[in-house]
């Protein structure tokens, strides 16, 4: 079972670069890319309640279940 974090297309269709919504949602570049590429482990609910606020979007909308 995997949890996938789509935030690729999201920060495309805003037209936001990854160091503005690193800036914006208070982490860093490093570990936006960490998300993205399917590292993290976990991620806190103040992030994730971050990350919706400033893409304005659910939680349903960044996570995908893959089953291996």
């Amino acid at each position: 079972m995997t949890i996938r974090i789509t935030i690729d297309r999201m920060l495309v269709e805003r037209g936001m670069s990854v160091a503005e919504f690193a800036d914006a949602i208070g982490i860093t570049p490093a570990n936006v890319a960490v998300l993205k590429n399917g590292r993290a482990k976990a991620v806190r609910l103040s992030t994730l309640d971050a990350i919706c606020r400033v893409l304005e979007c659910q939680p349903a909308d960044l996570l995908r279940y893959e089953h291996e």
